[in-house]
């Protein structure tokens, strides 16, 4: 599955431009033109970096992220914008950004920063993720591969890797795991968790995902 990215953008024609540019290159856009759409996808889909403009509609950027933020949403989002101050940039980072960019900006050079910053994000400076010996998960084929066997993933299997990847070690628990494998309008299910689970234990070993009973998973690194 292609990495999601949500934007935030009230221009219209850089949104189109910067959504058709980015879907190119690979990327799932989810576009928001307001404030309050932005919160509201952020929420309601499983989003891997946001693009934020600032001055916008409803609810500006620093307001949404800042919204996103006190959830417990640590999703790494960059800001787009037009402001030049000191105190805009200080003020981006104390809600939670992780990134500036500021228009007029080249295609490439947005790229290049959002590529970055997934990389960042997993811990990795490539496109595969070293588990343990001879264990490799590629992030850009979406496929584990072991003893250089490729073992394709589910979608889900593959959001829920992810999920571990970025929190290692870290208690994860059912409400986290399933607002990010299922969209609002979907029934978490119990059981389809424990395929995925079980699926993935499989592949990487049993011991890489304890089981915190009545509260979730960790992955251990």
């Amino acid at each position: 599955m292609p990495s999601s990215i949500l934007l935030l953008e009230d221009d219209i024609q850089l949104s189109d431009t910067v959504k058709q540019f980015l879907e190119i290159k690979g990327y799932n856009v989810h576009v928001a033109y307001d404030g309050y759409q932005a919160e509201e996808i952020a929420y309601e889909k499983h989003i891997d970096l946001m693009l934020l403009d600032v001055k916008v509609p409803l609810m500006n950027g620093f307001d949404v992220l800042k919204n996103v933020r006190a959830e417990g949403n640590e999703t790494p989002t960059i800001f787009i914008t037009s402001l030049n101050s000191v105190e805009d940039v200080e003020k981006g980072f104390s809600v939670g950004c992780d990134d500036y960019i500021r228009k007029p900006f080249s295609l490439k050079e947005l790229l290049v920063r959002i590529e970055s910053l997934l990389k960042r994000t997993f811990g990795i400076h490539s496109d595969k993720i070293l588990l343990e010996e001879g264990l490799f998960f590629d992030t850009k084929e979406l496929i584990l591969i072991k003893d250089e066997k490729k073992i394709p993933l589910k979608t889900k299997e593959y959001t829920l890797l992810s999920l571990f990847l970025k929190h290692p070690n870290e208690l994860i628990n059912y409400e986290t795991i399933n607002k990010a494998l299922w969209t609002y309008d979907e029934l978490p299910s119990s059981g389809s968790l424990r395929t995925y689970i079980k699926r993935i234990r499989a592949v990487i070993g049993k011991e890489k995902i304890e089981t915190i009973k009545n509260v979730g998973y960790r992955f251990v690194t």
